[in-house]
């Protein structure tokens, strides 16, 4: 890597935990000057432990994504210290996992406050001053549920639709002034947002155990547990492929990080709706109920 790139700073939310930390780390490790933000004392605490330990130019700093005076105390916190911000990970996120119709509108808020919103919230932060110097790049984690959305995934998937439309009009609105937005579509990692979410479906899944939706939780708990048992890339990897976008001369518009990504990806563009809704079904063993009676 050459100088310039190493003395390159970088903002990233939600970075005291995941594929997050795991970015921070590597981004620190390969000479980037990290700064990780997320709201955990603790979390922040371990963090730049860890950081010392090992030398790495990485700090954390508060940040609450949904609060407007936090994230712009943040990114002048930053923008003191190193002048700059090249690189704004938005990668602060978390996962609701109910029936659309189990959902409080409560409930749809707070998932759209921190994953949709709060994206908006940093990038309108960073924006201008990435504008003044013609350059910069922006990184969405996305989600394969930002192009398929599974039953139980309503309230996470519209938000990383919502996601990837705000990418693609940045992408456009951005070009002139030398500023790439790029998605980062993971597809399944064993994280805590995963552990959350699971732990979120079978509290669902007992409230709502004689409701119309039951086997339906069920079946989303166990397709869930068998991916997990499956899986076999690390937030590391995601690390590596986020690194990839932003040191590529002409980065591409999506990463795809697993092959879970990649599949269903190709799979989106190939099948019909209805092809791709007998998939999805058949997965979560989903029939009307005049069939569940033959």
């Amino acid at each position: 890597m050459n100088s310039e790139r190493a003395t390159q700073t970088v903002l990233i939310t939600g970075a005291t935990d995941g594929l997050g930390k795991a970015a921070a780390l590597l981004l620190a490790e390969r000479g980037y000057r990290v700064f990780a933000a997320g709201r955990s004392v603790e979390k922040r605490a371990r963090l730049d432990a860890l950081a010392k330990e090992k030398k790495l130019p990485l700090e954390t700093l508060e940040m609450d994504v949904r609060a407007d005076d936090s994230v712009q105390k943040g990114v002048a916190s930053i923008l003191q210290k190193a002048g700059a911000i090249d690189v704004l990970i938005n990668n602060a996120g978390f996962v609701y996992v109910g029936a659309v119709e189990d959902l409080s509108l409560e409930d749809w808020r707070r998932q759209f406050e921190t994953n949709f919103f709060g994206v908006i919230r940093v990038t309108q932060a960073v924006l201008p001053h990435m504008r003044e110097r013609r350059k910069g790049r922006i990184l969405m984690m996305s989600s394969v549920s930002g192009f398929v959305t599974p039953p139980t995934q309503g309230a996470y998937s519209a938000s990383k639709h919502a996601v990837e439309a705000l990418s693609n009009a940045l992408r456009y609105e951005l070009y002139p002034f030398g500023i790439h937005a790029i998605l980062i579509q993971p597809g399944y990692i064993v994280t805590n947002i995963q552990n959350t979410a699971m732990n979120l479906a079978q509290t669902y899944q007992e409230k709502f155990k004689n409701g119309p939706y039951a086997k339906i939780y069920a079946s989303y708990l166990g397709s869930a547990s068998s991916t997990r048992a499956k899986s076999r890339t690390t937030p590391e990897d995601c690390a590596r492929i986020i690194l990839e976008a932003i040191e590529a001369p002409n980065p591409k518009a999506r990463y795809g990080v697993t092959s879970l990504a990649t599949f269903a990806k190709w799979g989106k563009r190939l099948l019909s709706d209805s092809a791709a809704d007998r998939m999805i079904r058949r997965r979560y063993g989903i029939t009307r109920e005049a069939e569940q009676s033959h």
